[in-house]
């Protein structure tokens, strides 16, 4: 039985793909659908500042958007977060985990090639390590 989904959303299109897919599901199954930003983290160091990818405005304004944008293809309003890690798929992992969640749903780019041996694949990395079945919209 499907009772939570967690979509992760990076305000890129392929985003909005994953947004409509875990909507769809969520309506489907009647479960609850948790839209969740995860905010990289640069900074390894104790010493060294720790830099988020976003301010906390602009990842506001990405989840409103999110948000809108389910409304706005007629489905009904999710809880949005916003998580902090120094790794994409590690944050969207560990919100699973610790909120119990059934089902994460991502998107992905058209990475291909020498880009995604180099730049690696969120995506895959989730599908890879999570402990709940992923899907990968596209």
């Amino acid at each position: 039985m499907i009772k939570k989904i967690v979509c992760g959303v990076d305000g890129t299109d392929h985003s909005e793909v994953a947004l409509l897919a875990a909507a769809e599901l969520a309506a489907k199954f009647g479960a609850d659908l948790t839209i969740c930003l995860v905010n990289v983290v640069f900074g390894r160091s104790p010493r060294s500042p720790h830099v988020p990818t976003w301010t906390d405005a602009e990842a506001q304004k990405i989840l409103d958007d999110a948000s809108a944008f389910l409304t706005g293809h007629g489905h009904r309003a999710a809880k949005a977060v916003v998580v902090s890690d120094r790794e994409a798929s590690s944050g969207l992992i560990d919100f699973a985990l610790a909120h119990q969640i059934d089902h994460i749903v991502i998107g992905t780019g058209d990475k291909r090639g020498l880009s995604r041996l180099f730049l690696g694949s969120v995506a895959a990395d989730v599908a890879a390590r999570a402990p709940c079945t992923v899907i990968i919209a596209r």
